[in-house]
């Protein structure tokens, strides 16, 4: 008979420990041990056979279209025989609803096995109507079995798989309860053995915890092979799906969706989205140019700066990074004498997009500054570059393509590296290049 043991294992990281602890010492997460009985398996297994590299043959992976534009892209191109995706996001954000738009294409394959851990058939039923989506060839499985649903895949043998949600799925054969770190981790490993045995792409909804990754161990990252989030405020009707690991496509392409009553639609042109509602001659407002994957963005920037009414001024920063905000801060403070210290400063990225590039620090600087100075920019005018903190302005990748998407809305003049200009091509707009914080504020304006 194997031995049970007693270990106290954190339900945010996975690390074990033979006692209770108050702080898990891997994650800093408090009270977060929660006490599990771990079966020691004496298993025989067989031993894989070494493979010389060059006598391998190559597999050329099939992909297939889920029929969304923007879901494939984030993919890398299309779904892969055989992979494992994982979609994170806050509730409400509309998980179950592109995987369930998905499943309207992928049907064509064959039959799909939609497995519903937290909702009735009825309930999983009011959806598909609402989204008019109507198919023989899904089956709805509502089951938190693990060797239920894994009986249930080989008796029917379905060409994709949906789990919904995976914190839901328990094995008979660990006594924890679902949700907790042994359960993911067990359920998750099977399900991925399953569909790499048989060649089924699997889909697997995880909820996020309170930071906002996905709940339970990081080895649940691991274990699959692409790891989707979705972005966005439930009061904005704008979604962001970012991949932030993908094993057969790039990690940097973004998938553009706008929740309406028929569901998650598709956004072919999201720059003049994000700019639809762009207030005009308004100081603290400007545009810039970020790249998301090959997917070049105009996102409006917005700052306000006022006097502070406390002892220590407020930083506040949304879409953007908190850190790199004080150390611009401090640039337009040291290199422009702008006098910030007893200022509350607030940056906000318009449509709930994060960007983390440093290509945007220009357009941070300018809508500071011009919320400071209470002046406005031009309409037409946008800017992008990244900062040094001697207050140099640093060329960037991609200023063509940059260029190109701000011709097409209509822009006029582009404030941008003085190193990027020897490489731009002709356009028909004003280019004016900049060294340093010092011109491009003059520029802006004087």
């Amino acid at each position: 008979m194997p031995r049970p043991k007693i270990l106290y294992q954190c339900q945010g990281c996975g690390y074990a420990s033979p006692k209770w602890l108050g702080k898990c010492p891997d994650c800093g997460g408090w009270n977060s041990f929660v006490e599990e009985e771990r079966v020691t398996k004496l298993k025989s297994q067989k031993t894989a056979q070494p493979v010389v590299l060059s006598e391998i043959a190559p597999s050329t992976g099939t992909r297939f279209s889920t029929g969304i534009r923007e879901l494939d892209r984030t993919l890398g191109g299309g779904v892969v025989m055989g992979s494992v995706v994982l979609i994170g996001g806050d509730p409400g954000i509309g998980k179950s609803t592109i995987i369930l738009q998905a499943l309207r294409g992928l049907a064509e394959l064959g039959k799909v096995l939609y497995v519903s851990g937290e909702e009735s058939p009825e309930q999983v039923k009011l959806r598909a109507e609402r989204l008019q989506i109507s198919s023989d060839k899904i089956i709805l499985l509502p089951e938190t079995s693990l060797e239920g649903i894994i009986s249930v895949a080989r008796e029917i043998d379905p060409q994709v798989i949906v789990i919904d949600s995976i914190q839901t799925i328990f094995s008979l054969e660990l006594p924890s309860a679902p949700g907790s770190v042994g359960q993911i981790r067990e359920c998750a490993t099977k399900l991925m053995f399953h569909a790499k045995k048989h060649g089924v792409p699997l889909f697997i909804i995880g909820h996020v915890t309170k930071e906002g990754a996905i709940a339970g161990p990081k080895v649940l990252e691991h274990i699959v092979d692409t790891v989707l989030y979705f972005e966005g405020d439930k009061g904005n009707p704008f979604r962001i799906l970012r991949a932030v690991k993908n094993r057969f496509g790039s990690t940097n392409e973004i998938g553009v969706f706008e929740m309406q009553e028929s569901g998650l639609m598709e956004v072919d042109n999201p720059s003049q989205l994000f700019l639809s509602e762009r207030p005009l001659n308004v100081p603290g407002s400007v545009v810039t140019v970020s790249i998301e994957g090959t997917r070049p963005l105009l996102v409006e920037i917005q700052a306000l700066v006022t006097a502070s009414n406390f002892g220590v001024p407020r930083r506040t920063a949304l879409g953007v990074d908190y850190n790199r905000i004080n150390l611009l801060i401090a640039v337009l403070d040291k290199r422009l004498g702008m006098q910030l210290g007893g200022m509350d400063i607030f940056v906000n990225v318009v449509g709930g997009l994060k960007i983390e590039e440093p290509a945007i620090d220009m357009g941070i600087i300018a809508a500071i500054a011009s919320s400071f100075k209470n002046n406005t920019i031009e309409a037409t005018t946008f800017t992008f570059g990244e900062i040094g903190l001697s207050g140099e302005v640093r060329g960037i990748s991609q200023a063509e393509t940059r260029i190109k998407e701000a011709v097409k809305l209509g822009f006029t003049k582009g404030i941008v590296p003085v190193n990027n200009v020897q490489t731009l091509e002709g356009h028909d707009m004003e280019i004016i290049g900049v060294k340093n914080v010092e011109e491009a504020v003059e520029i802006l304006f004087y």
